[in-house]
């Protein structure tokens, strides 16, 4: 690991650590990082460092941003959700630029964190393909059991979507979803 990629993690990890939210007795945004590394990792072991840095800083500070102040409504989710796509860009692009990463570098991970080119993008794809895992993974069974089916029906149709061909081939070999859902993940 280079120096700089350490030292940007570390920075992202240093942030997360501030979250108040706790999960597993962790601050929720660094355990969220933490798998973000490990999925993207497992899925793309030769993965760039910049990939590495949009997957860990993927949620970095997510808590500023407070959903109840922004409108109900999906008008209002969607620019909470935008905002907080720009604020995670623009935090670690600014790590970035502290450990010496080269302005392309900054922009392509700003790029990747604001899902710019999802489909159209290699890397903007990867990282939407370990955002979907790491829900699959770790978010899926406590999300469905606090939600009507039809709303589980809509998010995996949607995490699907997103997924490339071969991460919802992918899916269907590792993961065991419900025979109703699994459908939706084929090709």
């Amino acid at each position: 690991m280079s120096q700089r990629l350490e030292q940007v993690l570390n920075a992202i990890d240093a942030a997360n650590s501030k979250d108040p939210r706790m999960e597993d007795g962790q601050p929720e945004a660094l355990l969220y990082g933490h798998r973000m590394s490990e999925e993207c990792a497992r899925l793309f072991p030769d993965a760039p460092e910049t990939l590495q840095l949009a997957a860990r800083g993927q949620h970095v500070e997510r808590w500023i941003l407070k959903r109840t102040d922004f409108p109900e409504g999906r008008a209002g989710y969607l620019t909470w959700r935008k905002d907080l796509a720009a604020h995670h860009a623009k935090t670690v692009s600014g790590f970035m630029a502290d450990a010496g990463y080269s302005d392309d570098d900054c922009a392509e991970v700003e790029k990747m964190l604001r899902k710019e080119g999802i489909k159209r993008n290699e890397l903007v794809q990867s990282l939407e393909d370990v955002i979907c895992f790491v829900f699959l993974k770790w978010y899926f069974a406590p999300f469905s059991a606090k939600h009507p089916d039809d709303k589980v029906q809509r998010i995996v149709e949607k995490t699907a979507r997103k997924m490339s061909s071969q991460a919802r081939q992918r899916a269907l070999e590792e993961f065991d979803l419900p025979a109703e859902l699994a459908p939706k993940f084929a090709i």
